[in-house]
């Protein structure tokens, strides 16, 4: 992939389904550097890259969902040639949700799976204040508290200068999104969590079963909202196993008599 969306540090034209990874409000694609190392080769890991990261710093940012969305998928589209899934953590689990939703109303083809991790059910939202369009003091003591900035962009005042506009459109688009009643998405969806993240409830979790026709999972790593940098072996192992799985319904549905693509799998 040589698109400026898409990051694809370890092409694998050969792969039997394509990861589309979005991370966590400020988050890059590195975040998901080790994981094309560490999962099979049947699996193509393609984090998006959203503007005001790598080689998009000077690209307008987003402010929110209902532009974002459809630019994503417009990216999208040149690359559904073969299966796919989805993972988001945290605000990149409400996009994915959304595009997967934006797919179906477009008559696109969707995910094999939805993984959806740290985040609350779209439709369970936050009731803390919004912090986007704090003072920087303030905004920069909530990336503190947050745990997610690296150490050393919070220690340099230049390169965190730098990133506070891209921050900000995150947390905005986030903080500003506003939920609407839709069919619920015709595929599994597997919801992820780390057992101490406070960002997440339980019941905001097992909300997520509502908004699938197909099975639903909620798996629960150690760690706290940052789990799968902490865990991430673990939930790579997880990964593995559910593309496996959603690989293998592919191809079953291709067989003589198999019953095309109403066979699903439930992931346990």
């Amino acid at each position: 992939m040589t698109d400026r969306w898409f990051a694809c540090f370890k092409p694998r034209p050969a792969a039997k389904i394509r990861l589309f990874c979005f991370p966590y409000a400020g988050g890059s694609p590195l975040v998901f550097r080790n994981w094309a190392q560490q999962l099979p080769p049947s699996i193509e890991v393609c984090p998006v890259q959203l503007p005001g990261r790598g080689n998009r710093l000077k690209d307008p940012l987003f402010t929110n969902m209902s532009e974002l969305v459809p630019a994503v998928a417009s990216a999208l589209t040149n690359y559904l040639d073969k299966p796919f899934a989805f993972f988001g953590h945290s605000l990149g689990a409400v996009i994915c949700f959304e595009l997967t939703r934006r797919f179906a109303a477009t008559q696109l083809p969707g995910p094999l799976h939805l993984l959806v991790a740290g985040s609350n059910a779209p439709d369970v939202r936050s009731e803390a204040p919004s912090m986007y369009d704090r003072p920087d003091t303030e905004f920069i003591q909530h990336l503190r508290d947050l745990r997610g900035t690296p150490h050393a962009v919070l220690q340099h005042p230049d390169m965190l200068r730098l990133m506070l506009p891209m921050l900000r459109s995150d947390f905005e688009v986030s903080e500003t999104y506003k939920y609407s009643v839709q069919p619920a998405v015709d595929c599994p969806i597997t919801a992820l969590s780390g057992i101490d993240d406070l960002e997440v409830t339980q019941e905001g979790l097992r909300a997520w079963r509502e908004h699938t026709l197909q099975s639903f999972t909620l798996n629960m790593l150690p760690g706290d909202h940052f789990f799968l940098h902490t865990s991430e072996a673990k939930l790579i192992e997880l990964l593995a196993r559910i593309l496996d799985s959603a690989t293998h319904r592919v191809e079953r549905s291709k067989r003589p008599n198999s019953g095309g693509s109403s066979y699903a799998v439930r992931i346990q």
